[in-house]
């Protein structure tokens, strides 16, 4: 065989990559300037085709909760295969009706009752139509700076123009202010503001929508919006606000869920509210496509209309969501979240102080950490910086770390390893961020 022999390149990174772009839609995006074609995973690293072997501190988008590849999931997996693959949801299956036991066992509050549905867009989506059938009203209140899918519902949802492919959207959806202390929209600090962001919801409120809406819909911490991560008081306030005029609470921990900030199960129990709705997806399958919506009783029942999902809770997806679940709550991941997020924290707050000018903010909870680069912080200027970021990528890349980025401007990075990760695997990405940032700074 030849160089020039072109099937000397088969499956070789170039010609995946050269296929993707022959096939699949510009749209669906790859991250670094060339991107890297993963072939295999285990624990806390994927290798390429190429066999180049990379630390994943981004985990498939905050996916893999419990490690690429981990026997305790796969397994089960494999043997559901081997015994029911797939129904639909007009059979009940051991699987799902298992999940969805477990589901009101471990969701906070009242919460009893769920959907389940492949995707956090549709999660979401299901969420907005309870939440719209329960209380007769079509408004519903979302966030600036939020993510809430691909769909065009979702996509109303959304306050990011860049995830907005076309103009027509949803009018019934109203967005707050985002509370992103950092970049104040209403120009205060913290705590003298006494979180205007969330009272401002009653004015939003009472100016754009009829004074009666269906709910609220906001994420824990932003994630695509870069983790954007609220005072303590914010839900309270804004909660509190969104009942009184007869809205109901969904709680998007998509992204937040199943440990991911740290000490918790989830998100909102940092700040004591309650959701009315919740929507999960992510890393309750370790991987495997699942949504779910859950519910109080009386929302829940609320819902008459017939309703299925094909692939939604099929027993495949179940079983790994169990076995997902089995593993967080027997290793106490959540607890391992909140010892090794403390960890990465100081460590990128010591980055902060050693590259005061490049690194504007660092904040998240748990494994959900995130640093904000900007011009030059220290004269003042917090003009985003995603050339920063897009440089940083490609330095990290070639030291064999994978990290995501986000925010309205592309200029956050995203820090979030499985929730199983050790000191020793913090200690080497830090080292690795550290050798990075110097090279982009000299």
């Amino acid at each position: 065989m030849t160089a020039t022999d072109p099937t000397a390149r088969a499956n070789s990174s170039q010609d995946i990559r050269d296929k993707h772009a022959a096939h699949l839609l510009p749209a669906v995006a790859n991250y670094y300037a060339e991107s890297i074609v993963l072939e295999s995973g285990a624990g806390m690293h994927v290798t390429d085709v190429d066999g180049t072997t990379y630390l994943d501190f981004f985990g498939g988008i905050l996916t893999v909760s419990v490690g690429h590849c981990n026997p305790r999931v796969t397994e089960p997996l494999k043997a559901q295969i081997d015994r029911l693959g797939h129904v639909s949801t007009l059979y009940p299956t051991v699987p799902i009706v298992e999940l969805a036991e477990r589901m009101s066992r471990i969701t906070p509050g009242r919460l009893a009752k769920s959907m389940f549905t492949t995707s956090g867009t549709e999660a979401d989506e299901t969420a907005v139509v309870l939440a719209q059938v329960f209380t007769e009203s079509q408004e519903v209140i979302a966030l600036r700076h939020g993510y809430s899918g691909r769909s065009i519902l979702a996509q109303s949802l959304t306050a990011h123009a860049t995830w907005r492919a076309v103009p027509t959207q949803i009018a019934a959806i109203k967005h707050a202010v985002s509370p992103y202390c950092y970049r104040c929209p209403l120009k205060l600090e913290y705590p003298s503001c006494e979180v205007q962001c969330a009272k401002d919801i009653e004015e939003l409120i009472q100016t754009t929508t009829t004074g009666k809406i269906a709910g609220f819909l906001a994420e824990p911490i932003q994630g695509v919006g870069g983790f954007v991560t609220p005072p303590k008081e914010y839900f309270a306030t804004a909660v509190e606000i969104v009942r009184r005029y007869g809205g109901v609470f969904i709680c998007d921990e998509v992204q937040t869920g199943f440990g991911r900030t740290g000490g918790k199960m989830f998100g909102i129990e940092h700040w004591d509210v309650e959701p009315d709705i919740m929507t999960m997806a992510k890393g309750v399958a370790n991987g495997m496509p699942l949504g779910v919506t859950i519910a109080t009783p009386e929302i829940a029942d609320a819902f008459r209309a017939l309703t299925i999902s094909t692939f939604g809770g099929n027993p495949m997806s179940s079983a790994a969501a169990l076995a997902t679940l089995d593993v967080i709550e027997e290793d106490k991941l959540a607890d391992n979240s909140e010892v090794q997020g403390a960890r990465l924290r100081a460590g990128l707050e010591e980055l902060q102080r050693r590259f005061p000018e490049t690194i504007g903010d660092v904040r998240g909870m748990g494994l959900m950490q995130a640093i904000e680069l900007v011009v030059d912080e220290t004269a003042g200027d917090r003009t985003p910086n995603p050339e920063a970021t897009s440089r940083l990528f490609e330095e990290t890349k070639r030291r064999g770390l994978l990290i995501g980025k986000g925010g309205l401007y592309g200029n956050v990075v995203r820090i979030a390893p499985p929730l199983t990760v050790s000191a020793t695997e913090v200690d080497e990405a830090l080292t690795i961020l550290g050798d990075a940032f110097t090279a982009l700074t000299t």
